[in-house]
């Protein structure tokens, strides 16, 4: 049978979600643990992958076994085995068909940054930071410039392998609590570095070193080298994808609600 699992992690210890020689990814440590559970080598797929640093709120991984086990069983014997800073946090069983990155209608992030003049220290390395103040009015109206069908070449980087850099935007929002900025984003599919690519822009006009309106001319100008650096990965968390409706999964985890 297939089963999907939602996931949570802090990704600050680990190279990112990918496997890699050094055993030290949050896939590594997840197929290490199902293996110890299952008592049998399992092989999972991700519905996006982070790099190294990326929290993830709820990854959503598939896999095919024949173990039959109850679905709270997989999550509590799956955890029993993980670190602390990873966490299944449900298991359903799916159809043959579904497949987490194949089926995903839209993948959805969230960049939480610190305004302050002193750095993060309780949130390291869970926040972004800054310690310039930011003008809201001038990010939402270079926020504009980026929703909708782009070619966002500007915000790809150099390894990344995606077959198109055209992509869709479908909702970009900012919030503000007391000294924390939450930056939201939903779109169809995203290239690599993409969303930091873009937080490095928002930062820039937020400070006053660029207009609104320069954000429209880096979409335009197609061109890496037009836009902002790529900014820190640390305030930047995978809040997962959407499905249908008919696959019953979970459209968002508790630790929605702990980050600002």
């Amino acid at each position: 049978m297939r089963i999907a699992l939602g996931l949570s992690y802090n990704g600050t210890g680990y190279e990112g979600w990918q496997s890699q020689l050094s055993g030290n990814t949050v896939q590594d440590q997840l197929e290490k643990a199902l293996g110890k559970f299952a008592a049998q080598p399992v092989r999972t797929l991700c519905a996006g992958r982070t790099d190294a640093g990326v929290h993830g709120l709820m990854q959503v991984v598939h896999f095919d076994t024949e173990l039959r086990r109850d679905l709270p069983s997989w999550v509590r014997g799956t955890n029993a085995f993980l670190p602390r800073d990873i966490a299944v946090q449900w298991a359903h069983e799916v159809p043959d068909e579904f497949h987490c990155r194949g089926s995903a209608i839209s993948r959805r992030y969230a960049y939480v940054l610190l305004e302050s003049t002193v750095r993060p220290s309780v949130e390291a390395g869970r926040v972004g930071w800054v310690y310039r103040p930011m003008d809201e009015t001038a990010i939402r109206a270079a926020m504009v410039h980026l929703a909708g069908e782009h070619d966002f070449s500007s915000f790809r980087a150099a390894q990344c392998q995606a077959k198109s850099p055209i992509k869709t935007i479908s909702r970009i929002e900012v919030s503000r609590h007391a000294n924390y900025w939450r930056f939201e984003f939903e779109g169809n599919a995203f290239l690599h570095h993409m969303i930091r690519n873009i937080m490095g822009c928002l930062v820039a006009v937020g400070q006053g070193q660029q207009t609104p309106d320069w954000v429209a001319a880096v979409v335009a100008a197609r061109n890496r080298n037009a836009a902002a650096p790529t900014f820190s990965p640390d305030g930047l968390y995978f809040l997962g994808p959407r499905y249908e409706a008919r696959y019953g999964l979970p459209d968002r985890a508790p630790a929605y609600d702990w980050i600002p």
